[in-house]
């Protein structure tokens, strides 16, 4: 994901180690500007049955775009797909964002792995520098970018320092802050950041949190159960 610069106190100490995921970094921090409306992590799990609706839907695109029928999105299946939502974003683009999104690394991607493509690219199309990249609704789906709307707004309410990626230590405050204002087990917090933290190096970025979330809405459990 990204590496420290060094054990001084600045604000930038991770750096992106790809270009996608400085842009998700920078249109991160530029959301951020805008905070948040979440109040607690209580508030985020109180959507899961909407969120998980909402992705449900998803599976049409997936299954338009999964050409061969095989459960799996290749790169050259991206590409049309991309094209025929009228998403912008050149061949080196493409090519970043399915391997980001391919997170098994075996050149498909799943439906799991899509949904947080598709929320990615919302994020980037969000991005006034990446405005041209998107000249329209890109899914003509509203409730679907409401979703993702909602999901970018959890992440905002889950970094607290606004750097565009997630602490151990912002995951527990994030936890602690419950409408009843009880405070939760600290292992319940940190539970949740491993399942967050793939690469296993402390930090989370937007990409790492979205799969943890497929996973706790139960992405993987019904899509076994539609395939």
């Amino acid at each position: 994901m990204g590496n420290a610069t060094g054990k001084d106190e600045s604000p930038k100490k991770w750096v992106a180690e790809t270009k996608l995921e400085a842009k998700m970094v920078e249109a991160m921090q530029r959301r951020e500007c805008h905070g948040c409306t979440m109040k607690s992590f209580n508030t985020i799990i109180l959507k899961f049955p909407k969120i998980d609706e909402s992705f449900r839907k998803c599976r049409a695109i997936f299954e338009q775009f999964d050409e061969d029928s095989n459960g799996a999105i290749d790169q050259e299946e991206l590409r049309k797909c991309f094209k025929k939502l009228e998403i912008t974003f050149s061949e080196e683009e493409i090519d970043d964002l399915f391997q980001a999104c391919d997170i098994n690394e075996d050149m498909g991607m799943k439906f799991n792995e899509f949904i947080v493509l598709l929320c990615v690219v919302y994020l980037l199309k969000n991005d006034p520098a990446a405005a041209l990249h998107a000249k329209s609704r890109i899914f003509g789906m509203p409730n679907l970018e409401a979703t993702f709307e909602t999901l970018v707004d959890t992440f905002v309410f889950l970094d607290k320092n606004k750097d565009g990626y997630v602490s151990k230590n912002e995951m527990v405050q994030a936890i602690n802050e419950t409408t009843s204002g009880e405070r939760s087990s600290g292992k319940i917090a940190m539970k949740r950041f491993e399942e967050m933290d793939w690469d296993k190096n402390g930090m989370v970025n937007f990409k790492e949190f979205l799969f943890a979330l497929t996973r706790w809405i139960g992405i993987d459990e019904f899509e076994d159960d539609d395939a």
